[in-house]
């Protein structure tokens, strides 16, 4: 054992069993329909169904994102109340599993709105779902550090996540834009992909609560509790490491959500088939599934940190691929997609192990003088880190309705297909490839200043 972590090896070395992991991972299903599907579609919904131009729709997805940098931090702290008044945090979570009822009602919007109102509508329920959803993933992502595992299981159960997390998003990737009717999406077929989709989604989350209670009573989880509110967060906000994990995850996350937010209107502008979209979001997504092993595999060899770099800077060259448009060919586009999927597959799996590892390591440098292991907040720390998705969340479509918006980008309402003019057409091909690219870059640079990798596997 080295400094890292000075628990028994027998608690810290424990090996999950399989059911119990099912179970949590079962969870991330339903929360893959909340990161998909407005990434997604709630953009194009805004400005091709309801006619939102696109300043305002971004706008209308920004602001809510913007509430989450405070909302996050202070579920997480209501998250660590929890854990040491009951021991555990299921009441959250069960308050979590109101967010279908949001999901649902963000896209119906009654069929008077349009433009403004209609912006109006969607932003009021995506507060109240981003709320809901950070009831149920704060605690949700804080159990990995509540259990007494070690560096490489911490990566095996977020693999587990990662794969049905990927189902999640692969399933409501494909099924999403069907239910909406296609290359006829109306009203209706929004409402009935939401009212569909969280059906689906509440089974899941309900599912993933009661696997959470078989882990943490297969591997001892956390019992003494430290410090927690204000002191937790100052705490989080002075980890250096952290810091640097943190911000390299902000970047990350921005530009997937770009490129979600993106890939309805590269299929119907720059490839001219809007029904490529399905075939897009899959070509991102369904990689994921194959290749997770994969990166758990390289993270053992190698280490987490060095997987993640070489992730990024997949996604980074596919990205320019991307940017280059239909003179590539069909092919190559979708085979660059794919690339993509690879890398943020790894981009999932990685940060989201790696996050534990931080708050470990923080926990040890936490010691009383007997050096009992005093709880650091995790989560509060996982409060901000959800806090950060979230903020990256709304980054990705704001920063492509910009490009939309710089390039004169006409909205229109269902049914309607207004000419666009060319610098609206390049925007599109450029916000998808060479904007994505360069905030991975920025990813890349941010990711190298985190060292605590080393140690971390070291201890293990």
């Amino acid at each position: 054992m080295t400094g890292l972590d000075r628990r028994p090896a027998a608690a810290t070395d424990a090996t999950l069993p399989r059911g119990p992991l099912a179970g949590f991972a079962a969870g991330s299903l339903g929360m893959g329909v909340w990161v998909t599907v407005p990434g997604l579609l709630l953009l194009y919904f805004l400005t091709d169904v309801l006619a939102v131009g696109p300043w305002l729709a971004g706008l209308a997805l920004l602001l809510p994102k913007i509430a989450d940098v405070l909302l996050h931090p202070w579920v997480g702290h209501r998250a660590d109340v929890e854990q040491t008044r009951r021991g555990d945090r299921r009441r959250l979570l069960l308050l979590g599993c109101a967010l279908p009822i949001a999901f649902a009602a963000l896209f119906a919007v009654p069929g008077g709105l349009t433009g403004a109102p209609a912006a109006a509508w969607v932003a009021v329920f995506f507060v109240a779902g981003n709320l809901l959803f950070a009831a149920y993933q704060v605690p949700y992502l804080a159990t990995p550090a509540d259990l007494r595992i070690g560096y490489h299981e911490r990566t095996r159960l977020m693999a587990f996540r990662m794969v049905v997390l990927t189902l999640g998003i692969l399933v409501a990737g494909l099924l999403a834009p069907l239910l909406t009717g296609g290359d006829a999406a109306t009203r209706g077929g929004y409402q009935r992909m939401g009212v569909v989709l969280a059906v689906g989604m509440l089974v899941a989350m309900l599912v993933g609560v009661a696997g959470i209670a078989r882990l943490r009573g297969s591997a001892a989880a956390t019992a003494p509790a430290g410090h927690s509110g204000w002191r937790a967060l100052r705490t989080a906000l002075r980890d250096a490491q952290f810091r640097w994990l943190v911000a390299a995850y902000l970047a990350m996350s921005t530009t997937t959500h770009l490129v979600l937010a993106g890939v309805p209107y590269y299929a119907e502008y720059e490839l001219r088939a809007p029904g490529l979209t399905t075939v897009l979001v899959a070509a991102f997504v369904a990689p994921a599934l194959l290749v997770t092993p994969g990166w758990l595999v390289v993270a053992r060899r190698v280490g987490k940190q060095r997987a993640l770099l070489g992730a990024q800077g997949a996604f980074a060259v596919g990205s320019l691929v991307l940017a280059v448009g239909r003179p590539a060919g069909l092919p190559v586009l979708i085979g660059a997609v794919a690339v993509l999927g690879v890398a943020f597959a790894g981009m999932q799996l990685l940060p989201f192990s790696m996050l534990p590892d931080v708050i470990r390591a923080a926990e040890t440098t936490a010691t009383d003088p007997t050096g009992a292991g005093r709880t650091t907040g995790a989560g509060t720390y996982t409060g901000v880190w959800t806090a950060t998705e979230a903020t990256g969340a709304a980054l990705g479509p704001y920063a492509y309705a910009l490009c939309l918006t710089v390039g004169g980008f006409v909205a229109s309402t269902a049914g309607e297909s207004p000419v666009q003019p060319d610098a609206a057409l390049a925007a599109v091909r450029y916000g998808f490839g060479l904007l994505p690219a360069v905030a991975m870059l920025a990813a890349l640079l941010l990711q190298r200043r985190y060292t605590l990798d080393v140690t971390a596997r070291a201890a293990s």
